[in-house]
């Protein structure tokens, strides 16, 4: 008789990743879990509350019936990811871990505990779908769009897809936690973590402080008019309005104040009223090396791309392409394109890789001088 294939499965904590598991058990696999610990938070307990994750996924993996590993990867994630977003935060670009932990940790640590256990598949609670064909896998936008993280898996190669299995891909958020509540999975109301687990509920600008020296400096309107000054140039971002203490100006009327550059070489936030400034509008990016999870999407053809989590897809294409760089257009202009950022770009439902954004470029009718 043929024993069914082994999967190893992440297993966090959350609601996404049960039901995960409880779907593959269904599906006729043999499950085992992974609990991966990724930052070490024991000088200020409860901020990341890694603790309370892995109780709850011990809860749920004897719910599930199935065996939990434990490992601790704060060492390689400190080193091949939050080294990478201080220093990307000290140049003054806004940097996101995530897709950097899910090539560099998450899957590398999936894939490699499965072939030590002999499982031939690897899952996630990621809302992502993959198809596997004789070529090559290809990453799928999930069900709900409004869940999708193909953004997040941008960066993924072929040797961490193509064990992949993605079983929330084809159900909505409220499925998942009426399947989950069905179940009787412990963690079916349990709220969704957000941003990043090794700040947690901390306060962003106190949590830098920590690791990163940050002058202070003036904030400056395009016209070089002081107007305030700011904290460090890494607690702002493109496009921000509230925290900039902007109190009223002369003459400048009562419209909001926008972020819309920073000048690192001079230690300048510039902000701008309105919030469709042309200073915060681009029609086109260059990134640095980009990343196709198969194949090179060739330039000049009509594809969908967006530049943060959850924005809609944008017409884009690519006027350059090379092995270091691309140059990228849109149909219509992008509000707050940010350097640290990626773009990530689609075919149909298809996710096709991205890069790393390195700078936005502007009509020259757009250009203030600044």
């Amino acid at each position: 008789m043929t024993r069914a294939p082994k999967v190893i499965l992440g297993l966090s904590g959350g609601v996404d990743s049960a039901l995960a598991g409880a779907r593959l058990l269904e599906a006729g696999y043999r499950v085992e879990g992974l609990f991966m610990k990724n930052w070490e938070d024991d000088d200020e307990p409860g901020y990341c509350a890694a603790e309370a994750d892995l109780a709850m996924a011990r809860e749920v993996a004897d719910t599930l019936g199935i065996p939990l590993h434990k490992a601790n990867y704060a060492a390689e994630y400190w080193h091949r990811v939050f080294a990478l977003f201080l220093a990307e935060y000290e140049a003054g670009r806004t940097p996101n871990p995530d897709i950097l932990c899910n090539r560099e940790i998450k899957f590398p640590a999936l894939v490699d505990h499965a072939r030590r256990l002999g499982a031939e598949h690897v899952a996630t609670g990621h809302y992502a779908e993959v198809r596997h064909e004789p070529s090559g896998s290809s990453l799928i936008c999930a069900a709900d769009a409004d869940k999708d993280q193909t953004y997040f898996l941008c960066r993924i190669t072929q040797d961490q897809l193509r064990p992949a299995l993605f079983p929330l891909g084809p159900l909505l958020k409220t499925e998942v936690r009426r399947q989950a509540r069905a179940l009787g999975l412990p963690n079916y109301a349990r709220k969704d973590s957000t941003g990043i687990c090794f700040i947690g509920e901390r306060r962003f600008r106190d949590f830098l402080s920590r690791y990163l020296r940050a002058p202070e400096g003036e904030i400056q309107t395009p016209e070089g008019e002081c107007v305030g000054r700011h904290r460090g140039l890494m607690f702002y971002t493109l496009g921000q309005r509230q925290g900039l203490g902007i109190g009223g100006v002369a003459g400048r009327g009562e419209c909001p104040w926008y972020v819309v550059d920073k000048d690192t070489a001079r230690n300048r936030l510039i902000v701008a009223q309105g919030a469709d400034h042309p200073l915060l509008l681009s029609r086109a990016l260059t990134t640095e090396a980009p990343h196709w999870i198969r194949q090179p999407a060739p330039p000049g053809e009509p594809l969908m791309a967006r530049i943060r989590h959850r924005q809609p897809l944008q017409p884009a294409r690519i006027d350059r392409a090379g092995a270091a760089s691309l140059e990228v257009s849109f149909e219509a202009p992008q509000r707050a394109v940010t350097p640290g950022q990626s773009i990530v770009f689609y075919r149909g439902r298809e996710c096709l890789g991205g890069a790393v954004i390195a700078a936005r470029t502007r009509e020259p009718s757009d250009r203030v001088p600044v």
